[in-house]
C-alpha cells in the first residue's frame, strides 16, 4: 500500500473534503481533520477496516479522520469520511463513519454530490455519526436520550487506537460526565451547512501525534473548572 499524506496534497484534501450539516444545537464542531490519501489497497491507518480498489475507476482513496475534543457522550471524538477518486478527478463513491460501522455517503443519484466535488453528509445530533439522509436518525431509538439524559454517560473514553496513550480513572470519567451534562441539548434536528477552515487540515500522522496532548489538555481545564 502507498500513502501519501504530505504537505503538497493540502489542494487536494480540500477539494474533496466533505459538506458537513450540523444541528442548529449541535455544541461540538470539528477540532481538526487527520487525512490520509491511498493509491493502493491495503489498512486504513485510523479505522479498523481494509480500504479495497474494487472498482477499477478508482486512483485515490481520501480518508479524512474527524476529531472532535468531545461528543456529548464522551471526552474526544473520531468520525471518518472516505472519498473515492477517479482518474478523472471525479469523485467515484464516497463511505462514511457510524458508530464503528461504514454507510455508503453517496447517495445513488449523487444529489448529495455539491460543487462537483464536496459530499454533503448530515451529523447526528452532538454523537456525529454519518448519513447522507436524516431519516436514519429519526430510527435511532436513543436519538434524543443520548443528547439530553445520558450526556457524559462514557466519560474519557479509551479504545483500542489510542491503547497505551490514553489513561482515565472514576474522578476524570466523573469531571467529564459533569462538564457534558452542562451542555446537554434537545436535538433541534433542522440541520445547516459547515465547512472545514483550511488550517483544520493536517495529515493523520501529525493528527495522531498530539492528539495525547489534546486530551490531557482538556483534562487539565474540567480540573481548573470543577475541582
Amino acid at each position: 500500500m502507498n500513502v501519501t499524506d504530505n504537505d503538497n496534497n493540502t489542494a487536494l484534501w480540500q477539494r474533496y473534503a466533505p459538506y458537513l450539516m450540523f444541528d442548529h444545537k449541535e455544541p461540538f464542531y470539528p477540532d481538526f481533520v487527520g487525512v490520509t490519501v491511498l493509491d493502493q489497497p491495503g489498512p486504513s491507518p485510523s479505522f479498523r477496516r481494509t480500504l479495497e480498489f474494487s472498482d477499477e475507476r478508482v486512483k485515490h482513496i481520501v480518508e479524512y479522520a474527524i476529531w472532535w475534543d468531545y461528543e456529548i457522550g464522551h471526552l474526544y471524538e473520531l468520525e471518518h469520511v472516505w472519498v473515492y477518486v477517479g482518474h478523472d478527478g471525479e469523485v467515484v463513491d464516497c463511505e462514511a463513519s457510524f458508530h464503528g460501522r461504514v454507510f455508503k455517503g453517496l447517495l445513488k443519484d449523487r444529489s448529495n454530490l455539491l460543487d462537483g466535488t464536496h459530499v454533503r453528509l448530515y451529523s447526528q445530533p452532538g454523537k456525529h455519526a454519518f448519513s447522507p439522509i436524516t431519516d436514519i436518525f429519526e430510527l435511532l431509538p436513543d436519538l434524543y436520550t443520548n443528547a439530553n439524559e445520558r450526556a457524559g454517560v462514557d466519560g474519557l473514553l479509551t479504545n483500542e487506537l489510542f491503547h497505551g496513550l490514553i489513561a482515565t480513572n472514576d474522578e476524570i470519567d466523573g469531571l467529564v460526565r459533569r462538564h457534558l451534562q452542562s451542555l446537554s441539548f434537545v436535538p433541534a434536528m433542522e440541520f445547516e451547512e459547515y465547512y472545514f477552515a483550511p488550517e483544520l487540515f493536517m495529515p493523520w500522522s501529525s493528527l495522531f501525534r498530539i492528539i495525547p496532548e489534546r486530551i490531557e489538555a482538556r483534562v487539565q481545564e474540567l480540573k481548573r473548572q470543577y475541582l
